[in-house]
Formats: C-alpha cells, sequence, structure tokens
C-alpha cells in the first residue's frame, strides 16, 4: 500500500476491485480553499482505456507489483508468442490478444519489455522504431515526385505502411511502432 503523495510516472496501480491503471501523469494541487489533492492521468492496462483520476491528497492506493522484463522474441506458434527471458533464459508464452497490434512490428530476435502480474503477461512494449525490410511496393509514377506524395508499401511482417514515391522493394526503412509511420531509410 502506497499513498498518493507517492505516486510516481509509470507506477501500476490496483483500482476499482483489481483493476490495473499505470500512471501516466500526476499533478499535487494545493487550492487556496479546501484540502490538497491528486489529478491524475491513468492508463488500463489490458484495455488501454485512458481515464483522468482525482485523488484526495493523502489516500491510501494499492500498488501493483508489475514484473517488466528485458525479453527477446523468438517466434509465433499459432496460438501465441514465445518470449525468452535475456536474463535468465525462461521461455514465456504471450497470448495473441495480449500482444495485440505490436505483431505486425515483431520479428524473431527482436529485443523487447514483457510486463508481467502474477505470472500473468499484462503486454509487450517494443522499441520506439524498428528497422524492416519492404518485401513489395509498386513502383513510383515518373511525375508524380514533386508533390512529395506516398504509396503503401508491405513489410517483411506484413504490416502495411505509407512510404516516399521513392522507395523500392527490397530497401530497408526505419517505422515507428507507436503509430506506424514512416521515418526514413537504413543503409
Amino acid at each position: 500500500m502506497a499513498t498518493t503523495n507517492d505516486l510516481k510516472n509509470g507506477m501500476t496501480l490496483k483500482l476499482d476491485g483489481g483493476a490495473l491503471w499505470n500512471v501516466l501523469e500526476f499533478q499535487h494541487v494545493k487550492p487556496g480553499k479546501g484540502g490538497a489533492f491528486v489529478r491524475t492521468k491513468l492508463k488500463n492496462v489490458t484495455s488501454g482505456k485512458v481515464v483522468d483520476k482525482t485523488f484526495n491528497a493523502g489516500v491510501k492506493v494499492e500498488v501493483a507489483n508489475v514484473d517488466r522484463r528485458e525479453m527477446e522474441y523468438l517466434y509465433h506458434d499459432g496460438q501465441s508468442f514465445v518470449f525468452m527471458d535475456t536474463s535468465t533464459y525462461d521461455q514465456l508464452n504471450v497470448q495473441s490478444d495480449v500482444v495485440g497490434g505490436n505483431a505486425d512490428y515483431l520479428l524473431e530476435n527482436t529485443k523487447v519489455t514483457v510486463a508481467v502480474h502474477d505470472g500473468n503477461p499484462l503486454y509487450v512494449e517494443l522499441p520506439a522504431a524498428v528497422e524492416l525490410v519492404i518485401s513489395q511496393t509498386d513502383p513510383g509514377v515518373q511525375g508524380d515526385r514533386s508533390t512529395g506524395g506516398t504509396k503503401p508499401a508491405t513489410l517483411e511482417t506484413g504490416a502495411v505502411v505509407q512510404v516516399p514515391l521513392f522507395i523500392t522493394t527490397g530497401e530497408k526503412v526505419k517505422v515507428d511502432t507507436r503509430n506506424g509511420d514512416y521515418l526514413g531509410r537504413v543503409n
């Protein structure tokens, strides 16, 4: 147990009968009149929903014990993704719904962070950007270059991203894992 005075960004709280919430930001407010309070922005660990919640100062909140481990992605076996703990070499199966859209940017041997609570994987956190090869894209049309347009390109993982017209099949590009944006070529 902790109080609202101990809150930190990234801390995981257990609220509302066991739901897990990450603290995205918090602010201690002491108005001129009345008692102090803590204004927070919380993100639900399982659904990703973000809410604003206000606590009275000094109120006890339950802190969840979430273990964030550096892991390496090994393979997908059909139902789940298999990760290996880089320090103990233990393997962990993570269900596809927990990995979610991150599967679009996962290649074998990619280092990720897996959050585990009571033996259950909560989420998989990818690096901010990954380098992937374009497996298929149409050639750019001559004369279209001045507009700075984009075209769809399929990555080696199967994800489709928008890339500039000059990008060709077989090139390696850097992609933002948070929103799927093209960040540039990789030499």
